[in-house]
């Protein structure tokens, strides 16, 4: 796929460790390190990195992690970089890997079957007849490269207008899954560590909106998983981590209405289920036990405006920013301000009111 779309992509994501990053260096998007942001972030008692490597362009982002390899770092990738910039000797995990890793068809790899959705790989000269309008279906790109934010996944209901995302336009191969009715849907946390170990770090209920794409995430008081689905992602995590993986990862899983449990998307990067842990394990432990949901806010305006009519909401307490970005520090020609926040208290029902009426604020 193009590059410069994916960094557009990838642009935004990258800003997003930065909140718990502590001394460790971040290769980050200058979209991600406003002053404003970096003050809210630190005011919010977090870890802020203190050496954010920016870059507002393609060619600066080729720059930066030439520079790093210079100062002689390891450098370990959330998304596949091209080894002729970033060789897989000085990688923590190889962009080959990644890539791998998160390519919606290799799923199979490295799910017990008992698991696993019906899926079909077809190329997209297939897709008409493996994908007719009148069943119900998801699709998925089939790719090492680079993606996220839900890019890679369309989701088709019987009867609906077939409107086909711009990745069948691009890819050779896609992934046809079967729709299911979902009565539970989680996201696992779990990180690798320098010894090759997979641990838990969390369970989450996903929010997933009409389309099927993930909009938050619910903390604190998750319906537990079943134990044989825990234990299946514990050691989806360990075969990945003894091919060479290490890292955070997030495991989409579901309950459906007939009592399946299934393996939906493996994410093997940093998601939007492991930053708002990460910070609430630093700041308020305590309040991992309590109700907490995470948002995402966008608007075209500058990300301080969004800031400063947030301030009220953040002297209240109970409303954390973990993350953000604006565009207007890229080269992207689109004004476009994302913001990361996490709404915490003791009352589930007064963390989702307060969190609707933030997204409500912006038509999220």
């Amino acid at each position: 796929m193009p590059s410069s779309r994916h960094r557009n992509t990838r642009d935004v994501l990258s800003a997003r460790p930065l909140a718990i990053a502590a001394d460790t260096p971040v290769i980050s998007s200058a979209g991600g390190t406003e002053p404003n942001l970096i003050a809210a972030l630190r005011d919010g008692g977090l870890p802020v990195g203190t050496d954010p490597r920016e870059f507002r362009s393609e060619a600066e982002f080729a720059t930066r992690v030439t520079e790093a390899l210079s100062d002689g770092l390891r450098l370990s990738m959330e998304y596949p970089q091209p080894t002729s910039l970033y060789p897989d000797e000085r990688s923590v995990k190889s962009a080959e890997l990644v890539g791998y890793l998160n390519n919606k068809a290799s799923i199979s790899t490295f799910v017990d079957p008992r698991f696993q959705a019906r899926r079909q790989i077809v190329t997209t000269n297939e897709l008409a007849q493996a994908a007719p309008a009148e069943k119900s279906w998801v699709l998925k790109a089939a790719t090492n490269a680079a993606h996220g934010a839900s890019l890679d996944v369309y989701l088709h209901r019987a009867g609906d207008v077939v409107s086909l995302p711009a990745f069948t336009n691009i890819l050779n191969e896609v992934v046809v899954e079967e729709y299911l009715n979902i009565h539970r849907n989680w996201g696992v946390q779990l990180y690798i560590a320098v010894d090759g170990q997979a641990r838990l770090l969390a369970v989450t209920d996903q929010r997933i909106d009409a389309d099927g794409v993930y909009t938050g995430g619910r903390f604190g008081l998750v319906v537990p998983l079943p134990a044989d689905l825990l234990t299946e992602c514990l050691a989806i995590a360990q075969r990945a981590a003894d091919v060479g993986y290490r890292g955070m990862c997030s495991l989409d899983c579901a309950q459906t209405h007939d009592g399946r449990l299934v393996m939906l998307d493996l994410n093997f990067r940093i998601t939007g289920g492991s930053i708002p842990l990460l910070a609430l394990h630093t700041i308020r432990p305590d309040a991992l036990d309590r109700p907490s949901e995470s948002t995402k806010l966008t608007t075209s305006a500058p990300i301080a405006a969004l800031l400063a009519a947030l301030r009220p909401a953040l002297l209240r307490g109970g409303l954390l920013v973990t993350g953000g970005h604006d565009t207007r520090r890229t080269d992207n020609p689109i004004n476009q301000t994302t913001l990361h926040l996490i709404v915490f208290g003791d009352d589930p029902d007064d963390v989702t009111t307060r969190r609707a009426a933030l997204e409500a604020m912006y038509d999220h």
